[in-house]
């Protein structure tokens, strides 16, 4: 448990942030399946990424880590094995807490000339693998759940010869896109799938940068389309890492709710697919710029962020939803603190996708903002929030979730009191150094 106390004086400075979660586990991956070595560098150093690395050396891949002598940046070299040239684990692949680990490693298992199993802890073994289960199976894979729930632990058999498939998914998914994708790179004849609107899109950049023949299409009404092209090796390069926006979302969240302050966060990602809390705070009111932006394939930036009265519309109310959701589906959690502070009422809808996430994520959020004395609602697709009364300190069970218990320590921030969060070394999932970060950055 930590205790956090309301900050009475303003944020300054600059801050790095570890990261990105999506693209490190990414760049494990593909690097792994490549001819050759890949070198990446800042790395993210998580339980969640460091679970990818454990699978692919238990499927026979050397990977080694070393720190940049000369700023002590993470770096990981994986020696690639190619398509083919994983070999069978002698044990079940244990993916801890890691959604992104166990569903894309799915996709590449199916294609394998050998049985597996893969599974993580509690919390994976209850969420759903129907929405990969069943677009595999189409494909010609051999997968299943083992206890027949339709969850993790899978058994995945091997030796089948895969199909290429074009697929509807029900939702705007990067997890689910991805593990197709993955199996598609085996596949006999194009893969392509379909979102409602399109999902994170580190999987489709990245597999291009590596040498595959992949692209998205957007169409007017925001939905979306992957289309890939099998039979082009990958071959490994080097991956530069940016700072993930997700970690740095609670600093913005900071800077925002604290009087006075000041903060750049330095080499963010912002890539479009992921960066919608930028845009939906800017419309909020937020005083957000971004400076010295690198347009790469995976383009980055340092933010700087001001405190700002945050406000709604004329009719005193700010609405979220639509096809913003899917590129900020991770930051709703510290948006809705950020809502609980806005004199207006703020409606956070199309979010169904939180239910299934490390906790529950709506009705955690309502729980917890409800405890601090925000009047806030449940609804079936996310929440309405009454804002403008002033948060009070209070005991927060994170739910062993990274996100949550982060979000709430900025609450903390500006809350009257004392606030303790229960399990919060739970942010080792995503953000291992947040609390130190974070008392940096309070206590200049």
């Amino acid at each position: 448990m930590i205790s956090l106390e309301k900050v009475t004086r303003p944020i300054k400075g600059d801050i790095f942030v570890p990261g990105d979660k999506s693209i490190s586990h990414r760049s494990i991956m593909f690097g792994a399946l490549s001819k050759g070595t890949t070198e990446v560098t800042g790395f993210l150093e998580s339980a969640d990424c460091m679970a990818t690395i454990e699978c692919f050396k238990k499927l026979g891949v050397l990977i080694e880590h070393s720190l940049r002598p000369t700023n002590g940046v993470p770096t990981i070299t994986v020696h690639g094995n190619g398509l083919h040239g994983l070999t069978a684990p002698d044990s079940t692949l244990y993916t801890g807490n890691s959604g992104t680990t166990t569903r894309l490693m799915s996709g590449i298992l199916a294609a394998q000339p050998f049985d597996s199993n893969i599974t993580g802890d509690r919390s994976i073994e209850q969420r759903p693998m129907e929405r990969i289960i069943k677009p595999l199976s189409q494909m010609g894979a051999d997968i299943s759940s083992v206890m027949g729930n339709g969850c993790a632990p899978l058994h995945i058999g091997g030796g089948k010869q895969l199909h290429g498939i074009n697929y509807r998914s029900p939702v705007a998914s990067a997890q689910v896109k991805s593990c197709i994708i993955l199996a598609g790179l085996y596949a006999e004849g194009d893969t392509v799938v379909y979102e409602p609107a399109l999902s994170r899109n580190h999987t489709e950049t990245m597999l291009s940068s590596f040498g595959a023949d992949i692209h998205n299409q957007v169409a007017r009404d925001g939905s979306a389309v992957a289309i890939l092209h099998p039979g082009m090796p990958l071959h490994g390069h080097r991956v530069n890492v940016p700072g993930d926006i997700s970690s740095a979302a609670y600093f913005i969240a900071a800077a925002l709710v604290v009087p006075g302050s000041e903060l750049l966060i330095r080499n963010v990602g912002i890539n479009p697919t992921r960066a919608g809390i930028l845009t939906v705070l800017k419309q909020m009111g937020a005083d957000i710029e971004l400076v010295n932006v690198n347009n790469s394939q995976e383009p980055s930036a340092d933010i700087l962020v001001k405190y700002s009265e945050l406000h709604g519309n004329e009719n005193h109310q700010f609405i979220i939803g639509g096809k913003d959701i899917p590129t900020m589906i991770d930051e709703l959690p510290v948006v809705a603190i950020l809502a609980a502070t806005m004199d207006c009422d703020t409606i956070i809808k199309d979010a169904a996708e939180l239910k299934i996430k490390e906790s529950n994520r709506i009705d955690t959020v309502v729980s917890g903002l409800g405890k601090m004395g925000c009047s806030i609602e449940a609804t079936d697709d996310g929440m309405l929030i009454h804002g403008g009364k002033p948060l009070k300190g209070a005991d927060i069970d994170s739910h062993s979730d990274h996100r949550l218990a982060m979000s709430f320590a900025i609450a903390a921030l500006t809350a009257e009191g004392t606030t303790r969060i229960i399990d919060d070394e739970c942010v080792g999932i995503s953000y291992p150094t947040f609390f130190r970060d974070l008392f940096s950055v309070i206590n200049r």
